[in-house]
């Protein structure tokens, strides 16, 4: 288990190599577990390396990360940074290193767990059992599309303009991914476009139509993003794996981390066809509440479950972190963003280091 740090505003990428040791088990150090040995080593990027360096990502950090198993990313943002030129912004970072680490594929799980139902903003009868998987296509689209950029129109009007355009191959290895996690969960697939406006959209309902015959076991059906909005907060529990594009995915897993109570719940993973993945909280940096012991650190922690379970297919480590997460919201804890009537209000640093120790608990009683 990784000692993480309650501040949220000093961007840090920690890149992670390991190994697997011979024996089965490792004698317990607080990061050697289950015979897996960790080396860490952070690097800035984002707001600190522009304040180190004054690139939101130093080419050092990037080929450092490219030679590590894994990266575990900080939130990126900050008000500090804001009237920064785009090239000079903390979020041109991100973009970059998701495209220097050529990771495309985007999952955003969005789950109730039952201890904070009553944290959800929808009716208890609506927000029970939502487990959603949102798999949003990270390295396409309007984001990355060009031309793109600032132009004078025939009026003298000023004029700024993106593309959204996917290539066939972009949509089919997306649409791969979304079939086998599907194929993992309940087996139903929601491809969510705008296939009735866009072009590029109606590109994405055929190919992934077409990649729908290599999954038979897999049910796929088809949402206008607007509809898909609705029904996430209508009917959330009709979703089980949803696949989209980058921006529509950017916001609808947004949306659909606020049926569990709170974007500072939820842990992303960003994977490609080979190299290290890219894990990260989904939640931005916070500035307006940093240094105040306030910020929950459980999506960051869940974040390093997901890089266990994803990145280095060590399930049974991701297990022991996310049981211990569960094992302390049973215990009442709870940060500001979570709480509830009945539970106990508690920091960032409480909240994580009661999260150490049930993993302490655990490994313990296995040893």
């Amino acid at each position: 288990m990784f000692k993480l740090a309650c501040g949220l505003t000093d961007i840090l990428v920690r890149l992670i190599t390991y190994s697997v040791l011979e024996s089965n088990f490792h004698t317990y150090d607080g990061l050697d577990v289950l015979g897996i040995e960790f080396n860490f080593q952070e690097m800035p990027m984002g707001g600190s390396a522009l304040d180190l360096v004054g690139v939101p990502l130093p080419d050092e950090t990037l080929a450092a990360a490219k030679n590590s198993d894994a990266v575990l990313l900080g939130a990126i943002g900050g008000y500090k940074w804001d009237n920064n030129a785009k090239h000079l912004k903390p979020e041109t970072g991100l973009l970059q290193i998701r495209e220097g680490l050529k990771v495309f594929a985007n999952l955003r799980p969005a789950t109730v767990l039952p201890q904070l139902v009553e944290a959800s903003t929808l009716k208890r009868e609506v927000a029970e059992g939502v487990d959603v998987m949102v798999v949003r296509e990270l390295t396409g689209g309007i984001y990355f599309g060009k031309p793109r950029g600032f132009r004078t129109d025939e009026n003298g009007e000023e004029v700024g303009f993106n593309t959204e355009v996917y290539a066939a191959y972009e949509i089919d290895r997306i649409a791969r991914v979304a079939f086998e996690t599907a194929r993992k969960r309940q087996g139903r697939l929601c491809s969510v476009d705008k296939a009735n406006v866009l072009e590029a959209s109606m590109l994405w309902r055929r190919r992934v139509t077409a990649i729908a015959e290599e999954y038979p076991d897999v049910e796929l059906s088809h949402m206008y993003v607007d509809n898909a909005a609705m029904q996430l907060v209508r009917n959330p529990k009709q979703f089980d794996t949803i696949v989209t594009n980058n921006i529509f995915g950017d916001i609808l897993s947004d949306e659909a981390s606020m049926i569990t109570g709170s974007i500072g719940m939820l842990p992303s993973a960003s994977l490609g066809s080979s190299g290290p993945g890219l894990f990260e909280p989904i939640h931005g940096s916070a500035p307006d509440i940093a240094g105040q012991d306030k910020a929950n650190p459980l999506a960051t922690i869940l974040s390093a479950a997901m890089l266990l379970k994803y990145g280095l297919e060590e399930e049974d480590a991701a297990r022991r972190i996310e049981n211990a997460v569960l094992d302390t919201l049973n215990k009442g804890l709870r940060t500001g963003d979570i709480y509830s009537t009945g539970t106990k209000l508690v920091g960032c640093k409480e909240m994580g280091e009661a999260v150490l120790r049930s993993v302490d608990s655990q490994v313990h009683a296995a040893v």
